[in-house]
Order: structure tokens, then C-alpha cells, then sequence
């Protein structure tokens, strides 16, 4: 089930919800300070820069992400990039959440004609373990469980927000030949209310989770983007300093926009990232707290340098990255696949030429037309069945299949190394 681009009126309608939470949970006052201080931005400086910068000068002077995207998209993420660097994340924790992101949901199934998801999926509950949990047949044993944490600075951010694009990942993933894929998406606490070590525990309590509903660990691919990211990353750096944990690591990692290193003077803003530097400092310091240094591994995964670690706390089958040439982050991400290399891990590396942060789950909102829509799930669904379901199919069938060739590198193609 892969519903169509947001639309006009998918927009009308989440603002819609999205007030009446505003009131309950930030207050009019507030509300309405965010409003006025946002209103020059939005009748004055959005149209005049959108039709300048889109109409009025040549391609070769347009930023690398105007010059490929729609009109749309174009609109959408000006006014992303100024909420980013300018409501504060209380708005936006708002703006993420359950109470607007799920009711949006039925309404965009509703505008589909479905009455219910095609794609099953129900709310984990229990003690230390928040989350999402999609599998195709709840009574049947996953062949491959995703266990993804979602982005938002730490700061924002629901699995609820990111519903469409876990759906659309496991109905990719059966479509793709495996018998009975499955998902979990964790609900993490959010900073400043929890800071470190809190999301990390919870992210080790997720894996636990999912560990018990597969028979090998190597059935599992951890995922995230951004700030989940940056837990998965911390989460497996972790695990990996009790050599006993290895028979329990997962088969695969991927990574989308990774947040590798929180604060880093390679993270600058650039003309095409809807991110703000300055912002994401901030977060990130939030996110540290008292208890966390920004120099610590498991808290800023980045400051790893050693070669020999980032081997042990590799996935059994490696990691696949997807990200941008225009994010603020492109350049930390660099960083660590260079190290990876140098590990001798297995790498599969998706650098998108003129492409922003996250656009992977960006564009299956934004995306023209189907193909835009599922270019970054495909991707990612390709590199899972070429790997641990290439061979979950060889032990069903019961051959002992190796894996693949390596795939070289190209510029935004999958490669191995």
C-alpha cells in the first residue's frame, strides 16, 4: 500500500489538526507569538524569494535542489527550512506527534478510498518498550524484521509521523519475494524532558525486543535516519564492547542522513538543506545532558576514530548509507564511510547528487509521480534482498547460497567494499 503525493488539501487538512493541538499542548499565547513572528516569513519573504529564485534567474545560479525539484516541493521545503532554524521544538514536537500524525494518516486512506491499511500493523506497549509493529501475518515467524528508529533531532519526531513510509517499506519488501516481513519502529523519549542515557537504553531495550521475535539475529536490519541514526550507531558502538554480543548482531544497517557527529564544525548549512547548524548544535547538546560528553562515541558516534571498534560494532553483512550531496551532514558521512573502508566492512553507498536531508522518506510525500515516490525504498529494499534475504531464501531453501559479488562504487548507485 503506497498512497499518492501529498496534495493542497493533505496540507489544509493536517494544519487543520494540527491547531487545536497547538492550543492544548503549547498554549494560544504561545501559539499565537509563534504565528506573528513567523507572518513576515510567510506573506512577504516566501513568495518573493520562491519566484525569484525559481523564475526569475538562470538554472546554473538556482541552488543543486531547486534546480531538480518541483514547484511544490521547492514551496514545501522553504517553509521547512525556516521552521527548522526558527519555531522552537515544542511547535514541532507537536507538529510530529501521534495526535496529528494518526488522524492525518486515516485521513490520507480515507482520500485513497481505503478504509484500513492494506499492510497490518499494531501499537507495542510494554514495560521499557514503546513502538509500531507491522508484519504482513502476525501468526507466521518474520523471515526479516526492520527495527528502525526515527529522526527529529531528538528533540521531535513519532514513529506515527513516519507511518506511510513503514508500510510502504514492508509492502516493498513482500513484494520483493520475502514470505513474511515485518517492523518495528521504536517510540524513544524525547530530549530535553529525557536526555542520554535514556534514548540509547530504550534503543538496546527496541533491539531486545526484536531479537525475541526472530530466530537468528542475522534476520535483523537496523535502520534509522538522522538522530535515529545516530542511535542505532551508538546502540551497536555499545554493544559491541562485550564480545559476547556478537552472536546477537544484526545482519544489516541502514542508514539514512545520518547524524554522525552532533556538534562539528563540518556541519555547516548549505543552500539546498532544509537544516540549520545552529539548531542542530543545540539539539544535540540537549540530547548529551548532564551525563553525556559530546566527545563520547556513544553519545556522538563520530568521534570514534578507531578503525578496530567500528569493525566490531559492523552489522554481519555491513551497512548500506543513503544521504544527500546538499546536506549539512554529507560531510561527517563521508568521514565514516572512509572509516568503514578502512574496517574492510561491506558498504553499500547511495549519495543522491543534489538530493537534502532525508529525502529518502521526504519524497515518498513529496515525489512527483510512483517512481520518485519509491526511489530511496527501492533502493533500500534492493540492498536487503541481496543480502540477508538473499540468504534467508538460501536457508529456506535449504543450499547454502553465498552472498553476492561486491557491487563497485558509483556516484548514486549501491556499492560494496
Amino acid at each position: 500500500m503506497i498512497l499518492g503525493q501529498i496534495s493542497y488539501l493533505d496540507c489544509l487538512v493536517f494544519i487543520a489538526l494540527l491547531f487545536p493541538q497547538l492550543l492544548l499542548r503549547v498554549g494560544f499565547w504561545k501559539s499565537l507569538q509563534v504565528a506573528i513572528k513567523a507572518s513576515p516569513f510567510l506573506a512577504i519573504l516566501l513568495p518573493t524569494k520562491f519566484i525569484h529564485e525559481r523564475f526569475l534567474i538562470s538554472k546554473d545560479r538556482q541552488t543543486p535542489f531547486v534546480q531538480q525539484a518541483s514547484p511544490f516541493q521547492d514551496f514545501v521545503i522553504r517553509c521547512v527550512r525556516y521552521a527548522f532554524a526558527n519555531i522552537p521544538a515544542t511547535v514541532g514536537k507537536v507538529f510530529f506527534s501521534k495526535e496529528v500524525a494518526l488522524p492525518f494518516f486515516y485521513f490520507r486512506l480515507l482520500r485513497h478510498r481505503y478504509m484500513q491499511s492494506s499492510v497490518p500493523w499494531r501499537e507495542v506497549n510494554r514495560e521499557g518498550v514503546k513502538g509500531l509493529w507491522v508484519t504482513i501475518d502476525e501468526s507466521r515467524q518474520p523471515d526479516v524484521v526492520i527495527y528502525y528508529c526515527h529522526g527529529g533531532g531528538f528533540s521531535m519526531g513519532s514513529s506515527y509521523f513516519y507511518i506511510e513510509f513503514l508500510l510502504a517499506w514492508v509492502a516493498l519488501l513482500k513484494k520483493s519475494g520475502l514470505h513474511n516481513p515485518a517492523l518495528f519502529a521504536l517510540e524513544y523519549s524525547l530530549a530535553p524532558d529525557a536526555v542520554y542515557p535514556t534514548q540509547l537504553q530504550q534503543t538496546l531495550a527496541g533491539y531486545n525486543y526484536v531479537l525475541s521475535r526472530v530466530e537468528n539475529s542475522s534476520q535483523i536490519c537496523v535502520g534509522g535516519d538522522s538522530a535515529g541514526a545516530t542511535l542505532i550507531l551508538g546502540m551497536l558502538l555499545q554493544k559491541s564492547m562485550d564480545p559476547n554480543e556478537r552472536r546477537n548482531f544484526p545482519g544489516l544497517g541502514i542508514l539514512i542522513s545520518p547524524w554522525v557527529t552532533l556538534v562539528s564544525v563540518k556541519n555547516r548549512n548549505t543552500p539546498s538543506d532544509y537544516l540549520d547548524a545552529d539548531s542542530l548544535h543545540l539539539y544535540g547538546n540537549q540530547y548529551a545532558g548532564p551525563m553525556g560528553s559530546l566527545d563520547d562515541p556513544l553519545v556522538s558516534p563520530g568521534k570514534c576514530k578507531d578503525v578496530e571498534w567500528w569493525r566490531r560494532a559492523s552489522p554481519l553483512h555491513g551497512w548500506s548509507f543513503l544521504f544527500g550531496t546538499e546536506e549539512v551532514f554529507a560531510p561527517e558521512t563521508r568521514d565514516l564511510i572512509r572509516l568503514l573502508k578502512k574496517a574492510n566492512v561491506d558498504l553499500s553507498v547511495h549519495e543522491e547528487k543534489g538530493s537534502i536531508h532525508a529525502w529518502p522518506v521526504a519524497s515518498l510525500f513529496l515525489g512527483r509521480n510512483r517512481d520518485e515516490r519509491q526511489h530511496g525504498l527501492r533502493n533500500i529494499v534492493k540492498v536487503i534482498t541481496q543480502t540477508v534475504g538473499h540468504e534467508i531464501k538460501g536457508n529456506q531453501n535449504g543450499t547454502a547460497n553465498k552472498l553476492p559479488a561486491p557491487l563497485k562504487e558509483k556516484a548514486s548507485k549501491a556499492t560494496r567494499e
